[in-house]
């Protein structure tokens, strides 16, 4: 039950009857009409911009039609108590209690649906996320971007999508040769002592290549480690099993699954890139020709060499594209194009890709790809997730990959918490750098979101819990008549806004927007309990240990909420803190 939306088809049938009686001008399609929660100053339940839409083809100042509209309005609608009129020209309505008792019934009874918008057409999306280079364990670095993508991924779900989870395994080009080496010399180090090379600066030093060798020793005793170049395809096949071993370990406690792993070495063995150069021909979209140098390399610096080109400008990329370099290997880009065309060649709507902020230059490139394959501007949407800043006792955490001192998804999980790792990742827009401080996630006051949400949901179970009852449970609503107070009015105001929140964060891609909504839901809640400690009649449980129906049914709605929006984050309720 969306209550803006409800609102704004009974604005449109008033409007059309009032048309038909050439009381007011309609233009050919109605739009722009929206329903809104006011600013708390003005008390009111629903505000709409109509007047101030419709002021100019009807020749009448926004305040005057909003004035005129106010009447035939409120005598269409016995639900409306009061409708004032606000500068420059908004219609703010109250609705009658009785309003939200008929709400509250049908939240109740739509607890596993309520949020989830039923008009909109559904779609079949593919996201990609994490995609980390398999060459050891996850980092803080990757943590946001997996949570985003799999908390985008639970939205769309929530709202009724279809929604595959895939990782791009980068298992292809010298990074991997040296990784498959840097595995080598720790298999070298344990059966013949030789000592692992440090100064090499293309190796991975990282200590939990010690474990990589150890299983790979331990469970393939056939293998003899005296040449790579004899045993570089068995070892690099082993090196990145663990690797992933690893990764899917450090998504699992994360609660992170994916769907698919889609492998890079596969796509080139299966002459995938050949393939959608073939097609990119037969489209004339390639050519031969030579880069200028990057804007931040000088020319003297830069050798222009003669290249395949890809025409990414003809779709928005700045300058167009190398797929095949001068001495005729495919580039990084080939590849990642023909992954594309893989992708496409599934049929899904959408494409969603969740970038780290190192790579937010490359929107431009691979979505130019994605138009230029599937002839649609959109088919492909890009997410970039900011950088994290780790903070303990006022100071910052720094990490490096290449040493092996970086800190791991495991390091952070370990110290805060899944729930909590999950939460405050998503507390802000994924566009923004976040500051993670260590000590902030241990509180348990409302400075720590998570706390303050888990608090909210724990206090509504000991109602429950002192009562006997199970929170669980369903409620009966026969002859349910009961009428909520002005402070209980202000939180159901709240819950009637998580459809508008879940409409927003599955169709901007924002999942921010849930644990922050729950934030401010809580707060009211918290603030309306803490009333009982000075005025008994506002508790709710009383002296007879009893608790009013309409109580215990408006609990529950506030319970169903907070429950729905921590499973969409994959954080628990629970009901003992």
């Amino acid at each position: 039950m969306n209550i803006f939306d409800e609102y704004i088809d009974k604005i449109n049938k008033i409007l059309l009857e009032l048309s038909k009686k050439k009381i007011i001008v309609l233009p050919d399609v109605l739009k722009s009409i929206n329903a809104e929660i006011p600013p708390l100053q003005f008390d009111y339940d629903i505000s709409t911009n109509v007047a101030m839409v419709l002021s100019k083809i009807n020749k009448k100042s926004p305040l005057d039609l909003a004035e005129l509209l106010s009447k035939e309005f409120k005598k269409n609608d016995p639900l409306i108590e009061d409708i004032a009129v606000a500068k420059p020209g908004f219609i703010n309505i109250k609705f009658k209690p009785i309003f939200w008792t008929k709400f509250i019934i049908q939240i109740i009874n739509q607890s596993k649906t309520f949020g989830i918008n039923t008009k909109e057409k559904k779609y079949n999306y593919l996201i990609e996320f994490v995609s980390a280079n398999p060459t050891g364990p996850l980092h803080v670095g990757h943590c946001r971007g997996a949570i985003l993508g799999d908390v985008i991924s639970n939205i769309l779900t929530f709202n009724n999508h279809k929604v595959t989870k895939e990782y791009y395994v980068n298992d292809y080009g010298n990074q991997i040769i040296n990784f498959t080496k840097s595995v080598y010399y720790r298999v070298r180090e344990i059966l013949f002592k030789d000592p692992f090379p440090y100064n090499n600066p293309d190796l991975y030093p990282g200590d939990y290549l010690v474990d990589f060798a150890k299983n790979i020793i331990k469970l393939n005793k056939e293998l003899t480690f005296d040449n790579f170049d004899k045993i570089f395809d068995r070892l690099n096949e082993l090196s990145i099993f663990e690797a992933l071993g690893l990764i899917k370990k450090n998504l699992k406690s994360l609660g992170i699954i994916h769907d698919n792993f889609v492998s890079e070495k596969q796509l080139v063995l299966n002459k995938e890139v050949e393939k959608v150069i073939e097609f990119l021909k037969t489209q004339n979209l390639l050519y031969k020709g030579k880069i200028k140098a990057p804007i931040k390399i000088n020319d003297d610096q830069w050798i222009e060499r003669e290249q395949l080109l890809f025409k990414s400008t003809e779709f928005g990329d700045d300058k167009d594209r190398a797929l095949q370099k001068s001495d005729g290997t495919w580039t990084y880009f080939a590849n990642d194009v023909a992954y594309h065309k893989n992708k496409l060649d599934r049929n899904f709507d959408f494409l969603i890709n969740i970038l780290g902020a190192d790579h937010a230059g490359y929107i431009k490139r691979i979505s130019s790809s994605v138009h230029a394959l599937s002839k649609k501007k959109n088919k492909l949407i890009c997410k970039v997730s900011q950088l994290v800043k780790l903070i303990k006792n006022n100071k910052p955490y720094k990490m490096s990959k290449r040493k092996g001192d970086y800190i791991t998804v495991d390091d952070l999980v370990q110290e805060v918490g899944k729930d909590a790792t999950r939460f405050i990742m998503l507390n802000r827009s994924s566009d923004v750098e976040l500051d993670f401080n260590f000590d902030t996630v241990k509180e348990k006051s409302k400075d720590n979101p998570l706390y303050y949400v888990q608090y909210c949901y724990a206090r509504i179970s000991s109602v429950y819990r002192n009562l006997n009852k199970d929170i669980n449970s369903n409620i009966d609503l026969n002859n349910f008549k009961f009428e909520y107070s002005k402070e209980e009015i202000k939180i159901l105001r709240k819950i009637s806004e998580w459809p508008k929140c879940i409409d927003l964060a599955s169709n901007k891609l924002e999942p921010h927007r849930i644990p922050v909504y729950l934030y401010e839901l809580s707060s009211e809640f918290h603030s309306y309990w803490n009333l009982g400690k000075d005025m008994p009649e506002k508790r709710f449980i009383n002296e007879q240990k009893n608790i009013s129906d309409d109580k215990l049914i408006f609990l529950k709605s506030i319970a169903n909420v907070v429950k729905s929006g921590m499973d969409i984050i994959g954080v628990e309720t629970p009901e003992k803190m």
